[in-house]
């Protein structure tokens, strides 16, 4: 029989160590060395996606927890070399609904949650820079943008609780909306957010050249509070607190 090439072998091993339960390693190699080889990637990779998902590892437990990681394997093909990203490709993989994954026997909340996890991270890792504190006098007056290190997010489920002891297998009627920031000290911090907080956030967002005092008479107006000065008041104090844990600030 011809010897096979080069690029023929390593394909067959890469199969292998993807999905040894239906692939064969290269018949070149001694099996026992391919089954070291199969073990070593396996368990790198499930040591470095782990310690971002420590919640959700404790929930599947370790037996469903390697079932994961190696439908991962198998299934997925990562677009960055970077070690330090895989835990973001896991979550991109889960959020993309696999066939594997669809017989119904996961945590409905499972995909929310790993990501949940995974922000304490991203944000940990990130480049971006705190705002300046700014003037407390400007935020009337000028525009106002949301850090780079201040992230509003939603979820169907309310993933802040989820552990162990409480799996919810129904999702409430109302959205968890969060706040997830990185402090001056680079620690992470969660809080709760109300409907109004978040939609101001997201007023910032959508409309980067209103001045905080537009930003406030428009978010009155969506309430049915327009012209209410308790109303006005209440939202500058939240600016001001927002302005104060570095979560907004001004566009000078």
């Amino acid at each position: 029989m011809a010897k096979r090439s080069l690029f023929d072998q390593q394909s067959n091993m890469g199969l292998y160590l993807r999905d040894p339960d239906h692939c064969a390693p290269p018949p070149e190699m001694d099996p026992a060395r391919a089954r070291v080889y199969r073990e070593l990637v396996f368990n790198n990779l499930s040591s470095l996606i782990s310690g971002t998902f420590p919640v959700l590892v404790k929930i599947l437990g370790e037996e469903r927890w390697r079932t994961l990681v190696r439908i991962f394997l198998r299934d997925y093909r990562a677009h960055t070399p970077k070690f330090g990203e895989i835990a973001e490709e896991f979550v991109e993989f889960l959020a993309s609904e696999p066939m594997a994954l669809a017989d119904g026997s996961w945590p409905p909340f499972m995909v929310e949650l790993a990501h949940y996890e995974w922000v304490e991270m991203a944000l940990q890792q990130s480049e971006a820079e705190l705002l300046a504190t700014g003037d407390v006098d400007s935020l009337l007056d000028r525009p106002l943008q949301v850090s780079p290190l201040a992230w509003p997010l939603a979820y169907t489920w309310p993933v802040q609780l989820v552990g162990p002891d409480y799996q919810p297998d129904t999702a409430p009627e109302h959205p968890t909306l969060l706040l997830v920031r990185r402090a001056e000290d680079w620690s992470v911090k969660f809080s709760v957010l109300s409907p109004l907080a978040w939609r101001l956030l997201q007023r910032l967002e959508e409309f980067p050249g209103l001045s905080g005092r537009a930003q406030l008479q428009g978010l009155a107006v969506e309430a049915g509070k327009s012209g209410s000065q308790e109303f006005f008041d209440n939202g500058l104090a939240l600016l001001q607190q927002m302005q104060g844990e570095g979560v907004v600030g001004t566009i000078f």
